[in-house]
């Protein structure tokens, strides 16, 4: 018998295989696991075999994480960085230190700033102009839905009182209807086109600062929401062809090619080009973005009925369905019947029913075809829509994070929501007893891409960070292995792994090991556990 290049022994090992499995030992010949058991996996130990000692740890099938930006986040990390803070002073002397830092640097780009950290979460122009007058700047929002600029930028692109709303976003104005500073989702364009575009050089460095970051969080593979140009970002497309052919690209990635909302059906056989054109190594592009709306703290969101306004009262506003939903239902199916998957941006409710009105024309259309089409994010999902996931097989893709009481969600949204509708926001308990599949991700940079993180708000519907603080609908609390399951089997199922997520024989040896077994401990200390070791098809890619 041949033995092993890899053993762990003394367990635990949770397999995430649909009996959710306790083992203690595991082996790994090559790139695929070669047994899953007890005692009798140490007959495959060799004289060359290594051995890994799960005493007090806890052996995992790698996370996947099935929504994020990495490329661009990666390229973030070297800008102009604001996350580690919500104070507006301290925003300020940040930019300041990085113009300073930089005096090279045509624009001041960056962002991670906070909606809560404004009134109303409206920056203006002119504390951007307090400490960089005389260079352009953009800095995104913590969502990416919007930009914070400076005065230069607005005259730079021509932003002025006279220019028009676009019709998929918003100026925010002063009084006199001088543009103030902020810009509402493709509203940002206007500026975001003047951007100097990242070089390959620049994207390729970004996206292997990234892969280190994620594997360091145990994260084996993930889907890249967005390959394609938009609001002055490159695509990032090369940069994964890159590095899939010269081998520097370790993480199995699915990249879902970018839908523009400004064209039609013309550009299908575009997508289908990319997607034979975008395949190498462990890199395919074999799904289609579109984004059907916005985001509720901006008010566009797509909902079923009117935002509230400071008093209570219905607005004439009910959010902004970026593709017409008829069309939307012929797009999809065309895509459906060409074998793409479908990723949605869908965050309200309205939204979220006009996905599934979309991917229940499809299967009128095509059939039942498996293509995995999963639905982001889904804040807001109107009860009547529940079972609708499983009867069409659409998946949905959550982002744990979110479901939590914090400053954006307590003063931006829920009291522009009201009660009945605020009790609708990630329900995840709700779908998984409606029978719907749960897949997990990040939405990173947009908010941070820990899965353990992720895990932990799932389970107790609070932050980490928040101590004993109050709980989010905690109905809607799930247990643990359903969580881990979202984020191992799930999200390797609508990221197409098949052969990973699951720690059995024949699959990919795709590994985590935890410093804790957190199956075992309080639930108030999920995000406590770290990432010791992680693998990529049997190959050690992070130690700590």
């Amino acid at each position: 018998m041949a033995k092993a290049d890899l053993v762990f022994t003394r367990g635990p090992v949770f397999t995430v295989d649909a009996a959710r499995t306790r083992a203690t030992s595991l082996a790994v010949i090559g790139d695929r696991i070669a047994a899953v058991g007890h005692d009798e996996v140490r007959a495959l130990v060799g004289p060359d075999t290594e051995v890994v000692d799960l005493t007090g740890k806890l052996l995992l099938p790698g996370f996947q994480d099935a929504h994020m930006h990495p490329v661009f986040a990666g390229v973030e990390l070297a800008e102009c960085d604001l996350t580690e803070t919500v104070g507006v002073d301290e925003y300020l002397a940040l930019i300041r230190a990085y113009a300073d830092a930089h005096p090279d640097r045509e624009w001041i780009t960056g962002g991670g700033w906070s909606m809560e950290s404004f009134e109303g979460g409206l920056p203006t122009r002119r504390l951007l102009d307090s400490v960089v007058p005389d260079r352009p700047v953009l800095l995104s929002n913590r969502d990416h839905h919007g930009a914070w600029v400076n005065t230069r930028a607005l005259e730079l692109a021509g932003v002025t009182a006279a220019t028009p709303d676009p019709a998929d976003g918003r100026i925010e104005r002063e009084p006199d209807g001088t543009p103030s500073g902020m810009l509402q989702e493709g509203a940002a364009s206007l500026v975001g086109r003047l951007l100097p575009a990242s070089t390959p050089a620049e994207l390729l460095a970004g996206l292997l600062r990234a892969q280190r970051l994620l594997h360091s969080l145990g994260i084996t593979g993930w889907q890249d929401a967005m390959l394609g140009d938009l609001d002055g970002r490159p695509d990032p497309s090369d940069a994964y062809m890159s590095a899939a052919r010269d081998g520097s690209l370790t993480a199995r990635v699915t990249g879902a090619l970018w839908w523009d909302r400004a064209r039609g059906a013309e550009q299908i056989p575009e997508l289908v080009a990319r997607r034979e054109k975008l395949r190498a190594g462990r890199f395919r592009a074999t799904s289609v973005k579109i984004m059907q709306d916005g985001v509720a703290e901006n008010f566009t969101a797509a909902m079923t009925s009117p935002y509230l306004d400071g008093c209570g009262c219905a607005t004439a506003n009910s959010g902004l369905s970026f593709v017409e939903p008829r069309a939307l239902r012929g797009y999809v199916s065309e895509l459906d019947a060409l074998g793409f998957q479908v990723h949605f941006h869908a965050l309200g409710d309205r939204a979220v029913r006009e996905a599934l009105d979309a991917i229940e024309a499809a299967v009128a259309a095509n059939g039942h075809r498996g293509n995995r089409h999963h639905l982001a994010h889904l804040q807001v999902v109107h009860p009547d829509d529940l079972p609708r996931f499983a009867a069409l097989g659409a998946l949905a893709n959550v982002q744990p994070l979110w479901a939590a009481h914090e400053p954006q969600m307590d003063e931006l949204t829920i009291p522009f929501l009201g009660p009945e509708r605020s009790a609708w926001q990630y329900p995840f308990g709700d779908l998984v007893r409606a029978g719907a599949t749960l897949v997990a991700g990040s939405d990173w940079p947009v908010s941070s891409p820990d899965p353990l993180a992720g895990i932990h708000v799932a389970v107790n519907r609070r932050d980490p960070d928040a101590g004993h603080g109050r709980v989010f609908y905690p109905e809607q609390r799930l247990d643990l292995p359903t969580a881990l399951a979202a984020y191992t089997a799930g999200a390797a199922h609508v990221n197409g792994h098949d052969d990973a997520g699951s720690l059995r024989a024949g699959n990919l040896a795709d590994l985590v090991v935890l410093d804790r077994d957190i199956l075992t401990a309080p639930a108030e200390e999920i995000a406590q556990a770290r990432v010791e070791r992680t693998y990529v098809g049997g190959r050690l890619v992070y130690a700590g």
